[in-house]
This record gives structure tokens, sequence and C-alpha cells, in this order.
């Protein structure tokens, strides 16, 4: 292996692939239409729910200042970045929901509709409906504080411009990211110039911990993550009622340009107060809930609360789909409930970085006790019935919040739902394991798959009976049974048809967005094959020079092949000039360890900035022209390095999940 094969690899290899840059796939196979029983399971939602309840559509228009006629954002090349144009297309607020819909998701949409420029109360701005999230532009004495810019720079420019031509020409003395989600902070670079920053004319707060974890964010799992996320988000499915309808939290996430301007200050505690432009700002910490590092920000002269993401108006995950650790839902209603007892008293306006604000105090202070307690129920509920001996699968289908809190829409599973919340709630305090001596060394889902048909008597005998529990709209059945076809014969095509249909109607009934699109993309897959599209890299190159050299490190002990590594024994020095910083990589025992003790005697030595190596991640440059430029000497055993890289795995990204 040449070692400009080998520093290619080394570095280039730790791009994260996005899931949302996915360009749209051809459909060749039509999907089918809502079956009766799937039409009957919509009604009988719509008849359970308040839908003559209009408060919220009342919320979602209050204050419009302005919106463009048509919402068709494109990067400086032409590709368009978001397209709110897809979604009017057939999405209205004087629709009803189509049969392939569910009347509540519908309902959420249509609500996620409403975009443009919003007049929240004095002094604070919303662009909603731009991106996933909304930017919050707050009014200072001659400029703008700016909460949480999108997700990609192209769709903050837009949205900022928007601000401009309607509310006049003011220059952004800060911004503030609200939590270490990439549609907190990843447009930025389309609103503030980072030298402005770095002399001190701009700042960027952010709580603490934040950019380590916007930085490890999907790192280390990256790649699993980010084909699952294509399930959860939809990112392929076409954008109609049969397709992508809405993403719960808003309709789908921009494909732009993600950026990072690293914080210039982070915020420790609650209670900090900073006071930027005439504008006070107090701070309530609340680490570990929707997000590792997370804040809510009380502003006192306008008697406003922005929320983060700590409380929307839908029930949020306590474990994403995508893949991440679970999160605390005890942790996070007692940060709710600190929330009411800090500033409850002095708020008339609640706000947040998705949907759209409540006004009054009277609506506020049950809105957050009630949102509080159903994350506290489906906590105590779950726990209870796991002490009782019950396991995750079983607690999902037995936990139902009280008509009180279940019936009030912004407790609705729209992003989150009661039955995998409640599986995480499991999860977390007992883990894969849920007691039983069966499932504690399973076979694999192919050998389980052949002995299940050959138990059930063949795939012929279970397609006639899974064909006449289908027409008696028992899906969920269906689809674990005709699961065990399909993994036993990927090419068996009545199976996967059958099995794409019941996952379809699924889809089609499902109330939570995320739901929704994993259902269908499984459908999608079954029918049509596992799509084989370029990605784009979500690693941007702001995430790439922001990242720490152990970070990267530790990648790359997860991509290391521990069978190939067996026997190795070798080490690497790398001297970091711009850092004055050594490490010595060692692989033995099939593992990669580093460590800043560099022994007398190593096998080879790399001497570089953290400059070059992030221009050989970012392919800036080569191996061959930083050797020649001087940015890059190798001393020592010029193949060690090309010995280490041919022991690493580059992970496929289109892997298969509906089909073995």
């Amino acid at each position: 292996m040449s070692i400009r094969h080998s520093l290619a690899v080394f570095g280039l290899s730790i791009g994260i692939l996005s899931a949302t840059a996915v360009a749209q796939q051809p459909q060749p196979t039509a999907p089918k239409p809502a079956t009766e029983a799937t039409k009957a399971a919509n009604r009988a939602l719509q008849q359970s729910l308040n839908f003559n309840d209009r408060q919220d559509f009342e919320d979602a228009t209050r204050g419009l200042i302005a919106k463009p006629d048509t919402l068709t954002i494109k990067n400086d090349k032409g590709a368009v970045v978001w397209d709110l144009e897809q979604y009017k297309a057939f999405i209205a607020v004087d629709k009803p929901a189509p049969d392939s819909v569910n009347p509540s998701l519908w309902r959420n949409a249509q609500l996620n509709m409403q975009y443009g420029l919003f007049r929240v109360t004095d002094n604070i701005f919303q662009v909603r409906g731009y991106d996933l999230s909304n930017i919050t532009f707050i009014k200072g004495d001659t400029g703008w504080i700016v909460f949480d810019p999108l997700i990609s720079a192209e769709t903050a420019k837009a949205a900022y411009q928007l601000v401009t031509q309607h509310l006049g020409n003011r220059p952004i003395h800060a911004v503030i990211y609200s939590h270490s989600h990439v549609d907190h902070y990843g447009g930025v670079r389309g609103i503030i110039d980072e030298a402005d920053v770095k002399a001190g004319k701009v700042q960027v707060l952010a709580p603490e911990h934040f950019s380590e974890h916007a930085i490890s964010e999907n790192v280390i799992a990256g790649n699993a993550m980010s084909r699952r996320a294509v399930y959860m988000y939809g990112a392929v499915l076409p954008r109609n009622d049969k397709g992508g309808v809405n993403g719960g939290l808003g309709q789908t996430t921009s494909v732009g340009t993600s950026t990072l301007i690293e914080p210039s200050r982070e915020i420790k505690k609650t209670g900090e107060e900073v006071t930027i432009d005439g504008v006070k700002m107090v701070f309530q910490m609340t680490p570990g809930t929707e997000a590792p590092a997370e804040m809510n920000t009380y502003f006192p002269q306008f008697r406003a609360m922005w929320m983060a993401e700590n409380s929307t108006n839908t029930l949020h995950n306590f474990l994403t789909l995508r893949g991440a650790q679970v999160r605390d839902p005890l942790k996070w209603a007692s940060y709710l409930n600190e929330t009411i007892e800090l500033y409850g008293d002095k708020v008339d306006v609640k706000f947040q970085a998705h949907h759209w604000p409540i006004w009054g105090n009277d609506r506020i202070i049950p809105y957050w006790k009630n949102y509080r307690d159903l994350y506290k129920y489906l906590h105590d509920q779950s726990v209870r019935l796991m002490n009782m001996g019950y396991t995750g699968v079983e607690i999902s289908n037995m936990v139902k919040p009280p008509p009180e809190l279940e019936k009030q829409w912004y407790n609705r599973g729209y992003y989150g739902s009661y039955k995998h919340n409640t599986r995480a709630v499991y999860q977390r305090y007992m883990g894969f394991y849920d007691g039983n001596p069966t499932t504690l060394d399973q076979l694999p889902p192919e050998e389980a798959a052949k002995k299940y048909v050959e138990y059930m008597g063949g795939a012929a005998a279970i397609l006639q009976k899974a064909k006449a529990d289908y027409d008696k709209g028992e899906y969920r059945w269906v689809a674990e049974a005709l699961k065990q076809i399909v993994f036993t014969d990927p090419n068996n095509r009545d199976a996967k048809e059958l099995l794409a249909d019941s996952y379809e109607q699924m889809g089609y009934q499902s109330e939570s967005g995320p739901w929704r699109a994993i259902y269908l993309q499984g459908a999608l897959e079954l029918r049509n094959g596992v799509p084989n599209l370029q990605v784009a890299v979500t690693a941007s190159p702001d995430t790439i020079r922001a990242m720490p050299p152990e970070m990267l490190f530790d990648y790359l002990g997860v991509r290391l092949n521990g069978e190939r590594a067996s026997g190795k024994n070798f080490t690497l020095h790398l001297d970091f000039t711009d850092l004055k910083q050594h490490y010595v990589l060692t692989v033995a025992n099939g593992t990669l360890n580093y460590s800043t003790k560099v022994p007398a005697q190593t096998d080879s030595k790399l001497t570089l900035t953290k400059a070059t190596l992030d221009k050989i991640q970012l392919k800036e440059t080569t191996l061959e022209q930083a050797i020649a430029a001087g940015d890059l000497k190798v001393e020592g055993k010029r193949e060690t390095l090309g010995e280490f890289i041919g022991l690493l795995d580059n992970f496929p990204f289109w892997f298969n999940i509906v089909t073995p």
C-alpha cells in the first residue's frame, strides 16, 4: 500500500456520512393505497381527539410579519438545500388528512407549514419553517442576538435576509447555541464571520462542554447512525401523501453547508447572568436532558422564557431511533420542575427552537406541568412495571398515559412515542437482556429465520396464512412472520412484497413522523433494493478542525480490525508542532491505544501540524504535497504507516437493514 493511499485512508475516512444529504431516489414501484383496516384505524384516532381545538393554529400564525410566496433556498452552485414547495403542493390547512396519513400527524404537518417571520413579543422575533428548527432574533439596543442558527449556512443566511428586509439592517452582536445538536448551530457561518468573533466584535455563547459534544456527536458510531437516520428522516422518500409528510419537530432537515464557530464563552451554572447590547439573559443549565450540553434562557425584561429543546409541542425522544445513548427522563422532568419553580411566576411567553410559542402565564404553567408529568409518568410507570418483572417489549404495550396527559396535543408522539420511549427507560436501567435465558445467547437473525420457517411449515404455508392475516389488518404480526422468510430467502419476491405492504400500512397509521418514515423507507427498500446514492460528509471542515487528536485516535481504534491486527505489534509517533504535543499510537493485542508519553524508540515518526492533518483529511493537500512543502516529515520505517492503515476497516454506508 502506498503512503499516498495510506494517509488518504488515515484521514479522510473519518468523515461521517450524512443521511439527510442524500439525493432523491427514483421510486419505480408505486406505493399502495391505504387499506380499509388503516382507514378504520385512522378514523378511530380522529374521533378520539379534539380536532375542533384550533388554539395551536392561532398560536402558529400569531405575530406573522411577512413570508415569501415561495420558499426554495439554493446554495451558491444552484443546488436546492431547502424546499418547502414540495410540501405545499399537497399540505394545506383546509385539506383533510388523506387516508394514507395519520390525522394527528397530518395536523402537526399543517402547523409546521406555517412559515415566515414572526413577532413573539417585544424585541423577540423568530423565522420558522426555514429548516427543521427555528432561528430566533432578540433585538438589542443597536443590533441582534441570535439563538440557534439552524442546520445550514444557506438557510440561516436566507432567514437573516428576511429579518433585514422587514426589520431593518442591524448587526449581529452575539450568537447563542442552546445545545450541541447540529440543527442549533450548523448555519452560524451564514450570519457571522469568525474573524469578528476572534476580534471580539461578536460573541458566541454556549453551555459548558458544548464543543466536546457537538464535535463528538456521531463520530464513534457515526456510520451506523447515519444509515439509520435515512430511515428515521425518510431521506429518500418522495414528498407526498404516501411518502414523507412531516418529521415531527419540523417538516424535514436542510441539506446545505453545516458549519461551526467555536464558542468564545461557555455558560457554566444556573442563574448566571449575561447582558449583551442592553439585553439581560439569565441561564438555566439542563445538561443530560434532550442533549448532553443544553441550557434554557430567561429574559426578565420581556418576561419571556426560551426553552431550547427541553419543551416543544410534541413528546420528544428518550432514545432517538437513529441510535444514541438513552436520555434520562427523570432528570428531564426535574429540570422542567426547576423551570416552573425558578421562573414560572415571571413568564408571559414561552418559546423554543422548534414549533410555535405559547402566550399567557395561565396557559404556560399548566403546559409545563403536563409536559413534566408526562415524562415522569412514562419513567415511573416503566420502572414500576420493570420491577414487577415485565420486559421492555411488554412494558411498551402496557403503559398508556392518563387521558388528562395523553389528549394534550403537545404530549402527542409526533417525534418520540410512548412505545419506544418506555422501551428506552427499560434499556437505560436494564440493558439489552430481558432476563429470559432464551434471549441471553440468541441465534443471528438469518439462522433463527431458517428454523422459524422450517417450524412454521415452509415459506408457502407462511405466506398463505400471512395473506389472510393481512386482509384482517394484523400488520404487526404479518411483518414479524414475513421477516423470517425474507431473512431465510431474500429473493422471495412474494414475501418481500407482502412485507413491504405491511410496513406501508403501519406507516400510514403512525402518529410519529420518524415511525412513519422508518416503515415507508423499509417498504421502499424491500420493493426497490438498497439505494446506492452519493452521500455527503457531515464531518464538515469546521468539525474536522475543531476535532482534537484524541477524538480521531478513538475513532481509528473503532476502525481497527481486531482479527487482522492480532499478532501485530508496532508504534507510531505523531509530533504536532503547532499543539506542542506528542502522541504515540500503539497497536498490540489487536487493540489501538494512544498516549502522550512517548518511549525512546518508535517504529515510525510523523512530524506535522494539526492544521496539516486537517488539510489532508479535507483533501486540501496530499501526502506528497505536504512532504514537498516541508509540512510533513516522515522518519523511521515508512512501511509501518502502511501496515497500520491496512488494518483499518472502511465502513460501507448502504448496509442492509430490512434484508440480510
